[in-house]
């Protein structure tokens, strides 16, 4: 682990010159004396890196060091740093061992090379936090404690003892034989058996997660984009209702929020989105859109529509102008409400 560290901070040096012991320790993670103690230890190693002190000051190596790679042509190169920035590094809990990867690439590449796989790098941006519409959906963090035993579980094989906060349920712990990991629109998914059942596990409702000494009970070779789709189709033929609807985009977070799942989004007219989602069954569909006012308005599916309708009649009915107020009997008495 100490010895990848030391790497990463050579390489650190090389591609970005002088930097100060604080922000290495923030792109080392780990504190200023850890970061002092390495500095230490590539010294005695023989890697020419020298402290310069006062207030412009830091660490840096002495030109010339470095190492040499061959392999990659340039758009190779480019793919690697691209993936990186598609905010990939937060992806199970992978972020240091991507960025310190591709720190190790970049830097071993020639000269000339490095340099235009840089610029070229900053022309390119995958998926950032705002778009054109709306902010994107924040997604929930899984503690990285978790997300270890999760991701060496599926990784090795092993059997995993999950404790789960089903929707409007008490937490319980479960065993289960993983089966692999899925990220979809942010969010990430654990794909298990649970006493021969196919299960999908949220992994922002993982509480806690212990990799068990017991091999799982699993194939040994697996197609993920498959079994994600198979259960996607089992997913949405059960009592889940799909529904298309456009919304303000001011409002769209509040609306997915609420939805089960999200298929599909595009813009549609006058600076509107339109929305493919999944609500539990139709009762949700109607409070979800309901509480949207004319924010938003269900396309499809007819029955949604009507229901939608039929409350809103009812409700304007009620507040008729034109009608006495309705009378309600308190303690024996009518009183007008």
């Amino acid at each position: 682990m100490r010895a990848d560290r030391l790497v990463s901070l050579t390489l650190l040096l090389r591609q970005r010159g002088q930097l100060t012991v604080d922000t290495l320790a923030r792109e080392l993670e780990v504190s200023t004396r850890t970061v002092l103690r390495d500095i230490e230890a590539l010294s005695a190693a023989g890697v020419p890196v020298y402290t310069e002190r006062g207030r412009h000051g830091g660490v840096a190596l002495l030109p010339g060091f470095r190492a040499e790679l061959t392999g990659l042509n340039h758009d190779e190169t480019l793919a690697l740093v691209t993936a990186a920035s598609a905010r990939g590094e937060q992806v199970f809990g992978l972020g240091a061992a991507l960025s310190s990867a591709i720190r190790k690439v970049v830097d071993a590449l020639p000269d000339r090379h490095r340099v235009t796989v840089s610029d070229a790098a900053q022309r390119l941006l995958v998926e950032p936090e705002t778009d054109l519409l709306s902010r994107r959906q924040v997604p929930k963090d899984v503690p990285d404690t978790t997300m270890l035993e999760v991701r060496r579980a599926v990784v090795a094989g092993n059997r995993l003892r999950i404790h789960y906060a089903a929707r409007d349920q008490n937490p319980q712990w479960r065993t289960v034989d993983p089966v692999g990991l899925v990220t979809v629109r942010d969010r990430m998914y654990l794909l298990a058996t649970r006493d021969g059942e196919d299960r999908t596990y949220r992994l922002s409702r993982v509480l806690a997660a212990e990799e068990l000494a017991e091999r799982a009970q699993r194939t040994d070779q697996v197609d993920l984009d498959l079994i994600w789709k198979q259960r996607c189709v089992r997913f949405l033929s059960a009592d889940h209702i799909a529904v298309s609807v456009r919304v303000a985009p001011t409002w769209r977070e509040e609306l997915l929020a609420s939805a089960v799942a999200v298929r599909a989004e595009e813009p549609d007219t006058g600076g509107w989105l339109r929305l493919n989602v999944i609500f539990e069954n139709l009762r949700h569909a109607i409070w979800a859109v309901w509480q949207l006012g004319d924010d938003a308005e269900a396309l499809s599916p007819p029955s949604l529509r009507v229901a939608l309708s039929r409350r809103a009649a009812t409700i304007a009915n009620l507040y008729d102008e034109s009608s006495p107020p309705a009378l309600l009997s308190l303690g024996g008495e009518d009183r007008s409400v």
